[in-house]
């Protein structure tokens, strides 16, 4: 895994084997990134990003000089890595081991972006939920967007407050606003 813009560009970060992840490739990552660069100004803005894994989404945001941001991830060996590179690069990065959609429902904080990278194989009612606690709960900002990573066979168009999506090879972007 790389970092591919700011402060920390090209800096690789190397994940421990066991963990369950499924990191962005840095094309995707690229990508997305250059839509957001479009959108915000990085410095400006809170970022939540869900199912952190290894924390890539969360690094680039930081390198890129944004200063709020909470990682939220359940498994324990994430969490530990996510503070782990944090504390060793300075980065502002919170994390959180806590259930997902448990955050969401408790939560009062307000974000300029919520990134969600779920399992591709996570069951499509779950996929659903998530804008559904985002808009509910009303944890986005003015402006504020929810994107979430998905596989190609996943349609989340006919979902409440769907804008568009990005497909990268197998993966895909769906913006909710």
């Amino acid at each position: 895994m790389r970092i591919i813009s700011g402060k920390y560009k090209g800096k690789r970060l190397i994940a421990p084997k066991k963990m369950p992840v499924r990191p962005t490739t840095d094309m995707q990552k690229e990508a997305l990134f250059n839509i957001l660069n479009n959108r915000y100004y990085f410095d400006e803005i809170s970022v939540l990003d869900l199912f952190s894994g290894t924390g890539n989404i969360a690094y680039e945001f930081a390198s890129r000089g944004t200063k709020n941001i909470t990682a939220v991830d359940a498994h324990y060996a994430c969490v530990r890595f996510i503070s782990k590179t944090n504390n060793e690069l300075g980065f502002p990065i919170e994390s959180v081991k806590s259930d997902v959609f448990k955050y969401l429902e408790k939560t009062s904080l307000k974000f300029d972006v919520i990134f969600a990278d779920p399992p591709y194989d996570m069951p499509s009612v779950d996929f659903k939920k998530i804008p559904q606690l985002v808009f509910e709960k009303e944890l986005l900002l003015d402006k504020g967007a929810l994107i979430i990573e998905h596989a190609s066979q996943t349609d989340l168009s006919h979902v409440s407050h769907f804008k568009e999506q990005r497909k990268y090879g197998g993966s895909v972007f769906s913006f909710f606003r």
